[in-house]
């Protein structure tokens, strides 16, 4: 029998801003030629790059944390960075982020070279004299990718206030369209068939929205364990169906196979 795939670590941020109508998350959606996730709606993310673990990365951080986390966090705001253009970044000596006056002439001049891998997130912060916020980064969800998956991740979620002064954009290559959505209309536009959101992220979408409001969202992500979610399969009434732990709280415990695709 051959081996399972080892799960890459992997960081996704939720974005969460409180709009007109209740708590807001951004999700863009994936360009069809990316092999996971194909179109799908997500959040921005992805896989730790090996200049993420660069040990002098520790000293632009503004908490201080393990190696295998401070990789993780970096990802995180990589990633957001390349993505959508969000930077959780302050300028060295500041308690506030980089304002939007300034973070359009840090995108012109490094936003490209790391998506294309030209330039690693050490070298931009350098340039830059910046310090990353991971003290904004609230842990929200660890999920493994099931076993029997030809790619697996092992993905940490993390909950985040927007800036106000930075839009929020997709980047026009792996994610093609964008938007600011309740979570309750994310839902519906997935059961309507209008949207694909893959089961994982689907289940962020909903534990989201139990809270109205970016400050109740993330006192509850606060205050909550988070318990890590590696699907299982099981048969029943002649279904695949995915489980997951009851005590990972996120109100099903199984959905068909089907939904993870």
């Amino acid at each position: 029998m051959k081996a399972p795939a080892e799960p890459k670590a992997s960081a996704t941020i939720l974005l969460v801003r409180d709009g007109a109508s209740g708590l807001e998350v951004f999700m863009v959606q994936r360009h069809h030629q990316i092999d996971f996730a194909t179109g799908a709606m997500v959040f921005p993310g992805g896989k730790v790059d090996d200049a993420d673990s660069d040990p002098a990365l520790a000293a632009r951080l503004d908490v201080p944390v393990s190696d295998a986390l401070r990789s993780l966090h970096v990802a995180a705001i990589r990633e957001t960075f390349e993505e959508c253009g969000v930077l959780l970044a302050r300028p060295a000596g500041s308690r506030e982020l980089v304002p939007g006056a300034q973070l359009k002439g840090i995108e012109d001049r490094h936003r490209a070279a790391l998506n294309e891998g030209k330039r690693t997130m050490r070298e931009v912060v350098e340039a830059e004299d910046l310090r990353l916020a991971n003290d904004l980064l609230v842990h929200f969800a660890h999920w493994i990718t099931p076993v029997f998956m030809p790619k697996r991740f092992d993905t940490h979620f993390y909950l985040v206030a927007a800036p106000p002064d930075q839009p929020a954009v997709h980047d026009g290559g792996e994610s093609v369209d964008s938007v600011w959505t309740r979570p309750e209309d994310a839902a519906a536009e997935r059961a309507a068939g209008r949207r694909t959101i893959i089961f994982p992220t689907f289940m962020q979408v909903r534990k989201l929205g139990r809270n109205n409001s970016v400050a109740a969202a993330i006192a509850a992500a606060r205050s909550e364990p988070v318990v890590t979610v590696l699907p299982q399969v099981e048969e029943r009434g002649g279904v695949k169906m995915m489980v997951i732990p009851a005590e990972a709280n996120y109100e099903v415990t199984a959905a068909p196979l089907a939904d993870l695709q």
